[in-house]
């Protein structure tokens, strides 16, 4: 302990830079880091879509519409969400010409892109999807028909095809705005 006190703060530094090196362990094995992308998966009929989580806003549990007189049978109703009137469309109605299943598991994917708000009436919610950027086609061969004008891609995840949903295109069409019968 004497010697201890005799040490300059120098050499004090010095000797724990030495039993610091002496203990140190080798650098963390170097992993290749794969980038992902993320989205909101989500089903209409047979088709598995994702869209980006910027484009959906918020999902909802079916909720109480109202019926608007004079729309085309896809156009469900406008719904009241927190003070906010949100027009809720059925997808698959508009697209397939098949009305959507009012399930437990039917949700509503409530979309804005900065002008046109909207509910889009899907048959399920996935939640939270995760894909690596190398999973990704520019191709949309394997998107349903119905549903390929609206899609920016896919992404093939343990033998399944998500079609990338472009929801902002899809309500910003003519089809989509012309809701009247």
């Amino acid at each position: 302990m004497a010697a201890d006190t005799e040490k300059t703060p120098f050499d004090l530094l010095r000797d724990i830079e030495r039993r610091s090196r002496d203990n140190a362990h080798g650098l963390p094995e170097q992993v290749e880091i794969q980038t992902t992308w993320a989205g909101i998966g989500f089903r209409v009929g047979d088709a598995h879509l994702v869209a980006s989580l910027g484009a959906v806003r918020e999902i909802l549990i079916s909720p109480v519409l109202t019926r608007v007189p004079g729309a085309r049978v896809w156009m469900k109703g406008i719904a009241n969400v927190r003070g906010n009137l949100l027009p809720v469309t059925d997808l698959k109605g508009l697209l397939v010409g098949e009305s959507t299943p009012l399930r437990q598991s039917a949700r509503v994917l409530a979309v804005n892109n900065g002008t046109v708000s909207a509910g889009l009436l899907v048959d399920e919610v996935y939640g939270l999807r995760h894909f690596r950027d190398e999973n990704f086609s520019d191709s949309a061969d394997a998107v349903p028909e119905f549903f390929r004008r609206f899609t920016n891609g896919v992404y093939r995840q343990n033998q399944e095809v998500w079609g990338n949903a472009n929801l902002h295109a899809l309500i910003e069409s003519d089809e989509f705005m012309h809701v009247a019968a």
